[in-house]
Order: C-alpha cells, then sequence, then structure tokens
C-alpha cells in the first residue's frame, strides 16, 4: 500500500512552524490500511484520524466535522490542505470537499496569508 509513499519535508517543517505558533493541525487521511509509517506523527499532529479507523471517508462531511471536532474547532474555522487536489487553501476547506493540495509550493504562500505568519 505504501509503495508510493513518499514524505514531504518541506510539510514537515510548514506543520512546525504552524504548531509553535499555536495552530492545532490534523492528518485526515482516506486510507483503509492501518498499517502506517507513524514515526515523527506525535511532533507535527495535534490529532490522526484514518478512514479505516473511524469508518468515514472523505468526501463525507462527517469526516472532516470528525477531525475538526477532534481539534476542537468548528468545521468552519478548520482549513483544509490535500494531496491530490489544487484548490487554494481556505478555512472551511472546498464547499464540494475538495482541498488544496501540500504538494503545490504555492500552498504554502496561500497558508501563510490565511493564517497571517510565516510557515517557512
Amino acid at each position: 500500500m505504501f509503495a508510493g509513499f513518499r514524505s514531504e519535508p518541506v510539510m514537515h517543517d510548514v506543520l512546525r512552524h504552524a504548531r509553535a505558533a499555536g495552530i492545532a493541525t490534523a492528518l485526515l487521511s482516506n486510507s483503509w490500511g492501518l498499517d502506517y509509517p507513524r514515526e515523527g506523527w506525535d511532533e507535527l499532529f495535534d490529532v490522526v484520524v484514518i478512514s479505516g479507523e473511524v469508518g468515514m471517508r472523505k468526501p463525507e462531511p462527517g469526516i472532516y466535522l470528525r477531525a475538526a471536532a477532534d481539534l476542537g474547532l468548528p468545521r468552519s474555522a478548520a482549513s483544509v490542505v490535500d494531496d491530490l487536489t489544487a484548490e487554494r487553501p481556505r478555512r472551511g476547506g472546498g464547499r464540494d470537499g475538495r482541498c488544496p493540495s501540500h504538494r503545490s509550493g504555492a500552498n504554502v504562500v496561500e497558508l501563510e496569508a490565511l493564517f497571517g505568519i510565516p510557515l517557512r
């Protein structure tokens, strides 16, 4: 399952900067697999929500609500970044559940503008 898995060191740094600034972070994965390489996740994420563990998948609204609730936030206050889409980051994520791609360097700039802080 993880043959194509690759780490995104730039986003790891963005997450570290966000958490240091007091921004809560979550990993929300559509995977039904439970055998993730979870080393280092504690320093990157406040919350981890895996589809196979909670019985919901993106774009079901419930999985976004679950992640936001686990963070102690209303869904409207959460910003979502995804690995497959190219929509711009914004609070609340996309209207249709789509989210910005974490693989786009432009999204780091967008996240910095959204939160009003440097993340690199």
